[in-house]
Parts: C-alpha cells; sequence; structure tokens
C-alpha cells in the first residue's frame, strides 16, 4: 500500500545539488524546509492566507530514517492529525522516489494568531469545516477532535 494515499496533499520536491552537505547527503535543515513546503501547499488549499489569522509554528520535529542524496524526488505528505481550539497538530512523510520508501518522519504543532492583536485566536469556523472536509477526502475523521 502506498504510504501516501493518507495524505490529502503530496507535494512534490525535487532534491537540488546544493540541498547536499560535506557528507554527501542531504542536510537535515534541508528537510525542514520541504516540510515548510508541503505545509504551504495545505495552507493554499485552505487559502488559509486570506483569513484573518495568521499561523505560527509552535513547535517541530523531524525523524530521519534514511539518509538522501542527489539526484532524487521527494513526494510529501502533509495531513492535521489533531485539530484543537487554537492549534493544529500536522504530520508529515517524506516518501523517496529514489529509493521507494519513507525517508523521514515530521510532525508540527501550528498555533492560530490574530492579525490584530497578535495574540492567540480560535481557528475560524468556516476554516475548520475546509480542513475537516479537506482530510475527509482521504478518511481521516477529524470531526471527533
Amino acid at each position: 500500500m502506498n504510504p501516501l494515499t493518507q495524505f490529502p496533499i503530496v507535494y512534490e520536491q525535487k532534491v537540488a545539488w546544493g540541498d547536499m552537505d560535506a557528507f554527501g547527503h542531504v542536510n537535515n535543515v534541508m528537510y525542514y524546509r520541504y516540510i515548510e513546503s508541503a505545509r504551504i501547499e495545505y495552507f493554499d488549499r485552505l487559502n488559509v492566507f486570506d483569513q484573518d489569522v495568521l499561523t505560527v509554528v509552535a513547535s517541530s520535529q523531524c525523524k530521519y530514517l534514511k539518509p538522501v542524496f542527489y539526484p532524487d524526488v521527494l513526494h510529501i505528505g502533509a495531513r492535521v492529525e489533531e485539530m484543537r481550539n487554537s492549534a493544529i497538530r500536522m504530520h508529515y512523510v517524506l516518501f523517496s522516489q529514489q529509493q521507494q520508501q519513507i525517508v523521514a518522519d515530521g510532525e508540527a504543532v501550528i498555533v492560530f494568531v490574530d492579525k490584530v492583536a497578535m495574540k492567540k485566536a480560535l481557528i475560524p469556523q468556516q476554516l475548520r469545516k475546509i480542513i475537516i472536509d479537506l482530510e475527509a477526502t482521504v478518511h481521516n475523521d477529524l470531526k471527533n477532535t
């Protein structure tokens, strides 16, 4: 079974020669950039940047499972695992086309902030509905979170 079928957003990322470090594999910092690109793709689907809230990464982590080398294409799955009042917890997997396996696994907590007051804000109701509907396309039921 393809592990990416569980993710409503799959972002394609080409590995650049300059992404590698002195050890000849992709530098660990690049994984966070790749995850960020997948998160922005997810947020673009939600039109989150047209809302009255900002999104702030409160915490993030990445587990490096296998080294990645140039040339490669990564397919990065992004999904919401949990929705709270003012935050979401997102999950990411990075699948190597060259290796045909997951090479990294990540997670981030994203907090919603009012654009004017610059304080934590409730996730707007219409945005909650869009997230629930998007996640439902891959049978991820967020209605009870």
